[in-house]
């Protein structure tokens, strides 16, 4: 279940979380975090298992109906038991967008928006050489039709 983290920031728990979210710079993790504080659009939030923060999701949703990932992690030691995917899957079913994006630099992690049904486009290169990729999962419309 998805619990909302925001107020949370300072946290050794929520940090670490954020750390693994973001390239592995010190600069980087402080910019996310003042952003998360300032921006009130920004929304944090956490998945608990056993009451333990195993993972984070930061994400925005827009006026065009919706969600941009801004952050996803999972504690190393819980990676792969599913928890990444839930919550994504919970972010789709209590918030009804009609998209969800992300931005990634990381093969892998292109991967894994892919086995959930996100269809992964090439942004080109940034100026350092590596690919940038968005990911994009099209909700369908749930309407009966006659």
């Amino acid at each position: 279940m998805l619990i909302d983290i925001k107020s949370k920031l300072d946290s050794p728990e929520v940090e670490e979380l954020l750390s693994y979210a973001v390239i592995s710079d010190t600069g980087e993790l402080e910019s996310a975090r003042a952003e998360y504080r300032s921006e009130a659009a920004l929304q944090l939030y956490g998945w608990e298992d056993e009451e333990l923060l195993v993972g984070l999701i930061g994400f925005e949703e827009t006026e065009d109906g919706s969600i941009d990932i801004r952050h996803i992690a999972v504690l190393p030691e819980n990676r792969g038991k599913g928890y990444a995917r839930g919550m994504i899957l919970e972010l789709l079913t209590s918030r009804n967008p009609r998209y969800v994006i992300a931005e990634t630099e990381d093969e892998t992690a292109a991967d894994f928006y892919r086995s959930l049904g996100f269809m992964v486009y090439s942004l080109g290169e940034s100026g350092s050489g590596i690919e940038l990729l968005r990911c994009v999962y099209e909700v369908e419309d749930s309407e009966d039709e006659e």
